[in-house]
């Protein structure tokens, strides 16, 4: 380092601050702007667009407004949708240049940050209590009960269709290993 970078007021410092903060990569620089004043405040119109497409009950809070572009305008909404925790419902407004008039042009639900990642791993030491332990030993053995009941003895089961088992067979026959009647 130069000792004029190291004191404060330095160009090296003022260029610096001027510089923009880095936009994310893939981000067009179209669509980091502010949000169109009227767009943004339609918020009224993008829950009513949205409440069209799902009770009213499952749209929560107003989350945010996000420019997409020139007169683009996304709002976001909390889901509370059953199995959807996480998820934010979209509505896109647009309107023509110097018009009133606002315009919806996309509706739906998308998963948010949150809502993609696994939740964190933790070992299966951590994960299993005592309790699930003796829920699954009791569960084995009432498995291993009803297998043992279902496995009844073959000579106590009835005969299908008049079939005779082997056993029934080698009853029927006399000691002189001939059947009767032959």
């Amino acid at each position: 380092m130069t000792p004029d970078s190291e004191q404060p007021g330095t160009p090296v410092q003022e260029q610096a601050a001027k510089t923009p903060p880095k936009r994310k990569a893939g981000v067009p620089v179209w669509r980091t702007g502010k949000p169109d004043a009227f767009l943004a405040a339609a918020v009224d119109t993008a829950r009513a667009a949205v409440e069209g497409i799902t009770p009213a009950a499952t749209v929560g809070a107003h989350l945010a407004a996000k420019s997409e572009g020139d007169r683009l305008v996304t709002h976001l909404f909390e889901s509370r949708l059953p199995g959807y925790a996480g998820w934010q419902w979209y509505a896109v407004l647009t309107r023509n240049s110097r018009s009133k008039v606002v315009t919806v042009n996309e509706l739906g639900l998308l998963p948010s940050e949150d809502s993609i990642l696994a939740p964190e791993w933790v070992p299966w030491a951590e994960r299993v209590r005592p309790e699930d332990q003796q829920q699954e030993e009791d569960q084995q053995q009432e498995s291993e009960a009803d297998s043992g009941e279902a496995a009844a003895p073959e000579a106590a089961r009835p005969a299908a269709d008049g079939q005779e088992t082997a056993e029934a067979a080698e009853d029927s026959t006399d000691d002189a290993g001939t059947q009767p009647g032959a």
